[in-house]
């Protein structure tokens, strides 16, 4: 993974995954939070800037022009996107695509609040 054109943030080279030499079924991209329980409650461990997808650009984080690169090593736009979310009342998570950003991901919320028990 590269950003700008100077700043190479990640790189996993072919030889770690042999066993995809061929093909992948899926490719995830994700946010995650911790929760242990404390007390028996749901943590207050807020995701990004505690701001859920509805609320939107500016507000909280996202992923956008997300490539993947395919056998012959050219960048493609992945398919048949979908978005999950275990929790939505306490994180939620939103795709889209557009022509500026390509395919994108908002995910943000809250943790614990009055909807999340």
């Amino acid at each position: 993974m590269q950003f700008r054109n100077d700043c190479v943030l990640g790189y996993w080279p072919a030889v770690l995954f042999s066993y995809l030499a061929d093909n992948a079924l899926m490719i995830e991209w994700r946010g995650e939070v911790m929760n242990s329980w404390p007390d028996e409650e749901h943590t207050s461990t807020q995701m990004g800037s505690g701001h859920f997808p509805e609320e939107g650009f500016g507000k909280l984080s996202y992923f956008r022009n997300i490539p993947v690169v395919d056998g012959s090593n050219n960048l493609r736009a992945p398919k048949g996107i979908s978005a999950f979310t275990e929790q939505s009342n306490c994180y939620d998570v939103q795709n889209g695509h557009n022509d500026d950003w390509g395919n994108f991901f908002y995910d943000g919320g809250l943790g614990k609040n009055p909807n999340c028990q």
